[in-house]
């Protein structure tokens, strides 16, 4: 009974065909209708004859509801919208849009499906494995000779095909169907095909009645030729002729495979594929056969004794300049936005066709899967081609040329169609992403091998270099078309056309630079700089207000390329000091091109200089710097970038932009506290500048330059307002005395340290660390006084009264123990008795300071003095003094309080006589 189930179904099949027929001819009818319609006539309900629509009403069918067809002198006739798409398809195009009517398929019920969907799907189904099972039980059986059996599965097929082809004929196209994917016709066919392919390669591969040649030539021809059915029968035929294309090569196995032969018959079948779907419209089948085409390499590359990556690149440019150019190519775009203007309402249409589309909405029309797996196939490939060049030893020089000619040409790809422009970001990627591992991984394989290296590095490096400038002239060509249309995607390739030769040219100058002096990667970065800045400039003209971003970024890679070219021509201090340099032409330039990423420029220079000043803070080498002070290399290095950052905030004074100003106001100020600092570091070390941690007299020094800076900050704020100068005056305010608290009283203290003081009694360490900061202190606070906070200026107050009382109880430690005032020397009785009298004297000073300048910070700062000197006269004077010292040490102390309590008295009766 099995055997007969291919007859049974083919039965069925034919007696399901013959229930349709009725239904098939009435729709027929119906279609001939409508194209009258469009024509402008309508067929008598009683002749059939077509007249004019205006002279007559068209009678509807005994199953439809009427339509009256009004005369009038300008008649529009309104057609179903799949009506109209069939008449494009054939390639008629029409000398005014018509207005195309939409309408909701029916409903497709249970019975529906299973009768006119999955009857014809299964049916397909059987009828292939009918021939199967037929060729199966004649082998079986012995029935049959097997050239016998081969030709009669042949014969099936092409009966099969015969079958579809007629039923095809006879049947008429049924608008808005719901059973487009269930075609009998081209069910009938795809079976035929599983026939005439299964027969063909069984003889080969099974019989060896034929050859591989022939064989290939035959299977070649049936899966073309299904791809050409496939224009009568759908896209599903055609995927099923590229699957059995592409599978070919496979099935037939060659014991002298030829590359050339191979990738060429693939890219044929490809672009036969390619050119169906173009006529049809179709998405799916080129897609798929993008996928395949980029599939076959990786086997090929795999799996081939001996490897031509020639042909394997050709293939991957034939299917870009496919996608680009062929389809979806500008065709695709181009429906998209006729349709839309077609489907949107009168009013809107004309405004959404010239503004374009949203970009939500766009994407969603455009054929990604085809781009995708394009782009993504050329690249993998590409990537591929690298990593067997390092691999096996294939030439380095021909992997990275066809390297750079796929991603070069996905790079086009995405630049001259909207719909992949994402492509762009992904060869960008790609070929930094090579590049590097062409140059890094090739150094390994070449340094035990030096003859012919140096012709074959410089090839390469100009290839690698080509590919960089070939993404700026394909940037150009994209900007030059799209830039005015596509704002964000002008921006996007402005960044792209900057950055990858820009990191394709680092990576190479840092595996195979010469970092003294290289002319090639330096020529190429001021070559980059020049085209870069160029095309900003062309880029403004051509829309000043509209391409801003791009404009900037350009100028922006410009002056990153001019960095580049800066780091390969110079080196050491020379680097250092032009690269200020640099940023102040870019930063006068911006006076003359109003882009604000110009002036910005400057202040990127002197962070990359201050970077170099980390990385090297001699500037030099330190066996080249020298010992003299200040007039040294240090000064050039320093001075000159701190000289030309307070020239950048000078001309940038008036910016609008208030970070600009604050930005180069603060590097400025750093940058010039900096130069001094460094150049006290020399000078007080010898001529040596290490890490060594500072004595106190450098730290001290380092404390009055913090104390001066912050005067000057205020100055400068007191006449040109700026968040800088007041917030980082303050700030150095508050720095430098956390040093005095942390270092110059407890961790660089002589008293604690046992440094020496010096030998002169008055001028000496004490002076420099302790009573100078005092003065400075207690001018910083003057000058601040109802100027800046008052816990601010009571701060600084007190810091002055500290250090100034630090500076008398060392002196007079200092009188009493010589140049040294360690305290493990012990105490003097004159020596305990000198600090009483000089405390009292000191809060004496301050009270009398705090009466005549009202600072009650100095008062306090008197009272806590005079309890630390009444606490000390009962602690330590009454236990360690002896005789008349400790009578003198109470009497003063009391003389001393009762003089302070008639001085409250006076100030306090004063202030009642006023009130």
């Amino acid at each position: 009974m099995m055997e007969l189930l291919p007859l049974v179904i083919l039965i069925v099949g034919v007696v399901v065909l013959r229930g349709h027929n009725l239904r098939i001819k009435q729709l027929e009818a119906r279609v001939q209708e409508l194209q009258n319609a469009l024509e402008g006539k309508v067929l008598t309900p009683d002749t059939g004859e077509s007249i004019p629509a205006a002279y007559a009403v068209a009678q509807p069918m005994d199953d439809e509801p009427k339509v009256a067809i009004e005369d009038t002198s300008t008649p529009e006739i309104e057609a179903p919208a799949l009506a109209a798409r069939n008449i494009a398809d054939a390639g008629q195009e029409e000398d005014a849009p018509l207005a195309s009517q939409t309408s909701t398929p029916p409903k497709e019920s249970l019975e529906s499906t299973i009768g006119a969907r999955w009857a014809v799907w299964v049916g397909g189904i059987a009828l292939a494995l009918g021939g199967i099972f037929m060729v199966k039980y004649s082998i079986e059986s012995g029935l049959l000779s097997p050239g016998v059996r081969l030709a009669l599965a042949a014969l099936f097929g092409l009966v099969l095909i015969a079958a579809g082809e007629v039923i095809r004929r006879r049947a008429a196209p049924v608008p808005n169907s719901a059973f487009q994917n269930a075609m009998i016709p081209g069910v009938l066919t795809a079976a035929g095909v599983v026939a005439l392919f299964g027969s063909t390669y069984a003889a080969h591969a099974i019989y060896e009645f034929i050859g591989p040649a022939t064989a290939f030539i035959l299977l070649a021809l049936i899966s073309l030729a299904t791809l050409g059915l496939s224009l009568l029968h759908g896209q599903a035929l055609a995927g099923l002729g590229l699957l059995a294309s592409m599978a070919t090569p496979a099935l037939v196995a060659s014991t002298a495979p030829r590359p050339w032969i191979l990738f060429g018959y693939l890219v044929l079948t490809w672009l036969a594929t390619l050119l169906a779907s173009r006529l049809r419209r179709w998405l799916i089948a080129p897609s798929l056969a993008n996928g395949l085409l980029s599939l076959w390499p990786l086997l090929y590359i795999t799996f081939s004794p001996v490897v031509d990556l020639a042909p394997v690149t050709l293939s991957m440019l034939a299917m870009i300049g496919g996608t680009i150019f062929l389809w979806p190519g500008r065709y695709a775009v181009s429906e998209a936005v006729k349709e839309d203007a077609t489907t949107a309402p009168a009013e809107e249409a004309p405004q959404r066709v010239s503004s374009g589309m949203e970009w939500a909405a766009f994407l969603a029309r455009q054929p990604l899967g085809m781009t995708l797996t394009a782009a993504i196939g050329a690249l993998t490939v590409s990537l591929c081609i690298v990593s067997f060049g390092l691999r096996y030893g294939y030439p380095i020089v021909d992997a990275t040329f066809m390297f750079a000619a796929i991603v070069a040409a996905v790079a086009a790809f995405g630049a001259g169609r909207l719909h992949a422009a994402w492509a762009t970001i992904l060869s960008a990627l790609v070929a930094i992403v090579g590049t590097s591992g062409i140059l890094t991984n090739w150094i390994a394989g070449i340094e035990s091998t030096a003859d012919g290296t140096a012709s074959l590095q410089s090839t390469v490096l100009h290839e690698v270099l080509g590919l960089g400038a070939l993404f700026v002239l394909i940037g150009a060509f994209f900007l030059r078309r799209f830039a005015e249309a596509e704002k964000p995607y002008a921006a996007l390739w402005s960044l792209v056309m900057a950055a990858t030769p820009l990191a394709i040219a680092t990576i190479s100058f840092v595996n195979f630079g010469n970092w003294t002096l290289d002319w090639l990667h330096g020529l190429y970065g001021i070559g980059l700089a020049l085209v870069l800045i160029g095309l900003a400039e062309w880029q403004d003209r051509s829309d000043g207000e509209g391409l801003k971003l791009p404009t900037n970024i350009l100028a922006a890679g410009s002056f990153a390329a001019a960095v580049f070219a800066l780091h390969t021509l110079a080196h050491h201090a020379s680097a250092t000091i032009l690269l200020p340099v640099l940023g102040i032409a870019y930063l006068l330039a911006g006076r003359l091109r109003n882009w604000p990423v110009l002036p910005w420029t400057m202040v990127a220079a002197l962070v990359i200089t201050m970077g170099r000043i980390a990385w090297q803070p001699t500037i030099v080498d330190p066996s080249e710097l020298g010992t003299t002070p200040v007039f040294n290399m240090l000064l050039a290095g320093y001075g000159i970038p701190a000289a030309l950052a307070v020239l950048a905030a000078f001309i940038t004074r008036h910016s609008p932009s208030l970070r600009l100003r604050n930005a180069l106001q603060a590097l400025a100020c750093f940058l010039v506290l900096l130069m001094i600092a460094i150049l006290v570091r020399h000078a007080m070390n010898g001529g040596v500048l290490n890490d060594a941690a500072p004595t106190l007299g450098e730290q001290s020094i380092y404390t009055l330059l913090a104390i001066g800076a912050s005067a000057t900050l205020m100055a400068l704020d007191l006449s040109a307002a700026s968040p800088v100068f007041r917030y980082g005056g303050m700030a150095l305010g508050v720095i430098s005395v956390a040093m005095i608290l942390t270092l110059h009283l407890l961790g660089l203290n002589p008293f604690m340290t046992g440094e020496s003081t010096g030998r002169i009694p008055l001028f000496n360490l004490l002076l420099l660390a302790y009573l100078l900061p005092a003065a400075a202190y207690g001018g910083l606070a003057l000058f601040a006084r109802n100027r800046r906070p008052l816990p601010y200026v009571a701060m600084l107050a007190v810091a002055a009264a500290v250090m100034a009382f630090a500076w008398a109880t060392l002196s007079v430690r200092r009188f009493w123990q010589g140049e040294y005032i360690p305290f493990w020397n012990g105490f003097i009785q004159g020596e305990l008795y000198s600090y009483s009298v000089v405390w009292l004297l000191i809060g004496i000073a301050l009270l009398g300071l705090g009466a005549r300048f009202e600072a009650r910070s100095l008062r306090i700062a008197s009272a806590v003095l005079v309890f630390i000197a009444v606490v000390k006269a009962f602690l330590i004077d009454m236990a360690n003094l002896e005789g008349f010292l400790r009578a003198l040490s109470f009497i003063g102390l009391g003389a001393v309080l009762i003089g302070i309590g008639l001085f409250y008295q006076k100030i306090l009766t004063r202030k009642k006589a006023t009130e």
